[in-house]
């Protein structure tokens, strides 16, 4: 037999006969005239060498060539409808993988809201987040190990990136309740540097603006402490040992009920949370519909 002398269509020619065994009930199920199955069976016989069935003017029945035949057919007409109904599926985004690469702080105050409203909507997508600094944010999505990535600033033409901005991330300040920040007020960048001040190490994307801030208002930061994980410096906050200033997105990863917001006057800043995505790539159904739902509404999380 000559597998490749033969199609779907004739797969389901013979099972559609092998189980009416009338060319008459056969062809109205396949939505053809009995002569044309008839021709259909005749002409696949031909070509694998073969005969199907048996038939007289009353009677249809298989051969052993046809039972067998049959078998296989119904194994190939299952496997294609099956791959047709997962490939339709991801099309429409109700399977699939979405990865989504973003900095601590966006992937524990941003996401949470978003990926439950995406997976009401697509519950069929499994969905992997990873954690990482804002280069490696980038990186991961150039480099097409994430879909998307959620990142601070922008990204430039060389790392042929699309960038959306989504929201300004507006720094205030941390304290201890009952401690430096008791004053129920705005809070001066100058004043909370002149308190023991916990700031974060360099090299991140909230280092950067602070360091900034200190520049336009031509005081230097020396921080009493210098950390590289935001769950540290909420720790020390809310062991008493200082303040800090940090962008709002960034209060969830803190992991105290025991702190104090307060707003700063004068920071001047704010950390720019935008989308990142390949250009010139075509994303991939799930992914269009998770940047569809970032698009449609107000972010939670970003007040």
């Amino acid at each position: 037999m000559n597998c490749t002398n033969f199609d779907l269509g004739d797969c389901r020619a013979v099972l559609a006969l092998s189980e009416a065994r009338s060319f008459r009930l056969a062809a109205e199920q396949l939505g053809l005239s009995p002569s044309a199955l008839s021709r259909m069976v005749t002409g696949l016989e031909a070509r694998i060498g073969a005969r199907l069935f048996d038939r007289d003017t009353r009677n249809v029945t298989p051969t052993e060539e046809g039972r067998a035949f049959a078998e296989l057919a119904e194994r190939l007409v299952n496997t294609a409808e099956g791959g047709a109904a997962d490939f339709t599926a991801f099309i429409e985004a109700r399977r699939g993988r979405l990865t989504i690469a973003g900095l601590p702080s966006v992937t524990a105050g941003l996401l949470p809201d978003l990926l439950e409203r995406f997976a009401a909507a697509h519950p069929g997508v499994d969905l992997r987040i990873l954690d990482a600094l804002s280069d490696s944010v980038v990186a991961s999505v150039a480099r097409g190990e994430a879909d998307l990535g959620f990142t601070a600033g922008t990204v430039g033409t060389r790392d042929q990136l699309s960038f959306q901005a989504l929201l300004d991330d507006q720094f205030v300040a941390v304290g201890r309740t009952g401690g430096l920040l008791s004053e129920d007020r705005a809070y001066s960048l100058a004043e909370l540097l002149r308190m023991p001040f916990i700031a974060m190490a360099r090299g991140t994307s909230v280092r950067e603006l602070l360091d900034g801030a200190c520049a336009r208002i031509g005081q230097p930061l020396e921080p009493r402490f210098e950390v590289s994980h935001l769950a540290t410096a909420g720790a020390l906050v809310a062991q008493g040992l200082g303040v800090s200033a940090l962008p709002r997105l960034t209060l969830p990863v803190l992991g105290s009920p025991d702190l104090l917001i307060r707003p700063i006057a004068d920071f001047g800043a704010s950390r720019r949370i935008g989308l990142v995505w390949r250009s010139g790539r075509t994303l991939s159904p799930p992914a269009r519909a998770f940047l569809q739902l970032v698009r449609s509404g107000p972010l939670q999380g970003a007040d």
